[in-house]
């Protein structure tokens, strides 16, 4: 997630550089033939490019605000993950006596978070986890491929034996199932956002027509000397360019970009959190941020 601090000129750059590139040649083009057919080419009135990037404005600002739902849906989901994960320890230490099975299936909570963060990002889910498992559960995990998964059936199977030994009753089985299904929808939920692809057609057209404006406006200026052609043409075209991939990255906030929901951080709160609430004497620092943005 960006920061509010000052964003670097070169992340700016970069995220536009082939673009800038590309308007360049265009440019260049573009001149080269309005130079050496400037008698058999007609005239392209202003209003043309003008009429052509009102309508690529508004849909970018479409693009944009639909990227931007997408983007604080999956935060949205990230905080019920927190509160719920906050709320899960608080029953397990209210419901169950053995202070061990307490402390075992409140790491798996925290290596769910982790896990899951990872695994919307196309990392090792298991990666760094074995700290925060028996070796026994550990190794049932490796046969799962949804590995966030099966760590809420391993807790919901440390339940159903707690009920069936009589150590909890049927209200709190209840309960603490609940807190589960509500962690499985959120886990559902996010990966929804992940799996479901912004449409294609949508973008690919939308970057067609900002190359075809960028042809239109230099025919359109073609009176201007070409020392201040390309550099107005980078810098109107620059604009656009910046909008459409801002509202690209934000699209898919589980990409591990630095505009990226952090996932990483808000599992390193949670961790945080529940070992405070364990009485842990370790206790891990808050993610840092990694100059202008944090994973």
């Amino acid at each position: 997630m960006l920061l509010n601090k000052k964003i670097p000129i070169s992340y700016v750059f970069n995220k536009i550089r082939y673009e800038l590139l590309y308007v360049v040649m265009v440019g260049l083009a573009v001149h080269y033939v309005t130079t050496s057919f400037a008698n058999s080419l007609p005239e392209m009135p202003i209003t043309i490019p003008a009429f052509l990037g009102t309508a690529i404005s508004v849909l970018l600002s479409f693009k944009m605000s639909q990227s931007y739902d997408r983007w604080w849906e999956a935060r949205k989901v990230w905080g019920s993950i927190v509160n719920d994960s906050r709320s899960f320890i608080i029953q397990l230490q209210s419901f169950i006596d053995d202070r061990n099975l307490v402390k075992k299936i409140a790491f798996r909570q925290i290596a769910w978070s982790y896990s899951l963060g990872q695994t919307l990002r196309n990392q090792d889910p298991l990666e760094k986890m074995q700290d925060y498992f028996s070796e026994e559960d550990f190794e049932k995990l490796k046969g799962h491929t949804n590995k966030p998964l099966a760590i809420l059936q391993q807790n919901a199977t440390d339940f159903r034996s707690l009920a069936g030994k009589k150590q909890i009753d049927l209200f709190t089985q209840v309960q603490l199932d609940n807190t589960l299904v509500r962690l499985c929808d959120a886990m559902g939920k996010a990966e929804r956002i992940k799996n479901t692809v912004f449409p294609t057609t949508y973008r690919l057209f939308l970057h067609f027509t900002i190359y075809l404006f960028v042809v239109i406006l230099s025919i359109a200026i073609k009176g201007i000397d070409t020392y201040f052609e390309i550099p107005l043409l980078l810098v109107i075209s620059m604009v656009f360019f910046l909008i459409e991939k801002s509202a690209t990255h934000l699209q898919d906030p589980f990409s591990n970009r630095p505009s990226d929901t952090p996932v990483t951080a808000i599992a390193r709160t949670i961790e945080i959190n529940i070992k405070q609430l364990l009485g842990e004497k370790e206790i891990p620092k808050n993610q840092e941020p990694e100059t202008f943005y944090i994973k």
